[in-house]
């Protein structure tokens, strides 16, 4: 179950943190994959050597999402190179966390052109393709604070919920053609991000869900895992929450 043996995923963001782990777990399960991202090479290599110990095979490309040009001439290259592109996660992001009143201009056309414009770019791009194939997975990274919102991440969370609003409209264009699209939407998981917290504050967070611990970058991983399987084929547009209950 859950294999993903002659498949082409791309991960966007995919050179460390969450997305280091869902190129390990799709590659393990036997996907092609390509680390997308605009990190330098040797961040990008922890990840290749990670899916290499875990069995699988991964490959680099440095991509800037923001760039329509880019994103399109990257995903032809890849077309061309492997014939097809079966699966897309869309989870390259940024957070620049701040109350609304001391929101910068930059710091609102930064996080959408990443977060928003950057998925909608990936999308646009690799649906050309896999509507080739009348087949295909899309998974976009939510996040709790899109549901919820959060003091403080005003921008942020206004760019994940319109992920959200991104991944219903792209599953009722696409399902005709055999193209799934889902997000998956992480809470408090431990990653660099979270880490950087003050106690007091990873305390308070902890407090607010039932399961009562943190959630592992692997558990956000295998719920794209599934997403990407065949056995999630009859699944399109919803948001799977991987929060510990935090929200419901």
């Amino acid at each position: 179950m859950f294999r993903l043996d002659g498949k082409v995923a791309i991960v966007t963001g995919g050179f460390r943190g969450l997305g280091r782990s869902m190129c390990v777990m799709l590659g393990q399960a036997g996907a092609h994959v390509i680390a997308a991202d605009v990190l330098p090479d040797e961040v990008g290599q922890a990840t290749v050597d990670a899916v290499s110990q875990a069995g699988g095979k991964c490959e680099l490309m440095r991509l800037d999402v923001t760039s329509a040009e880019q994103v399109d001439q990257a995903m032809r290259g890849v077309h061309k190179r492997l014939e097809h592109i079966d699966i897309l996660v869309n989870n390259a992001g940024i957070a620049r966390d701040n109350l609304l009143l001391r929101v910068s201009d930059e710091d609102i056309q930064k996080t959408f052109a990443v977060n928003v414009t950057g998925a909608i770019n990936c999308a646009r791009s690799a649906i050309r393709v896999m509507m080739r194939s009348k087949a295909g997975r899309v998974v976009n990274l939510a996040s709790v604070v899109g549901e919820t919102g959060n003091p403080g991440q005003v921008v942020y969370s206004a760019s994940k919920a319109a992920l959200i609003g991104l991944t219903k409209t792209l599953s009722r264009e696409y399902a005709s053609r055999g193209i799934t699209v889902n997000a998956v939407a992480p809470g408090y998981i431990d990653t660099d991000m979270t880490k950087n917290l003050p106690e007091e504050a990873k305390k308070l967070m902890i407090g607010q869900i039932p399961l009562g611990r943190v959630g592992q970058p692997e558990d956000v991983a295998a719920a794209v895992m599934f997403l990407c399987s065949d056995e999630a084929s009859y699944i399109t547009g919803q948001v799977i929450r991987v929060n510990g209950g935090m929200y419901v």
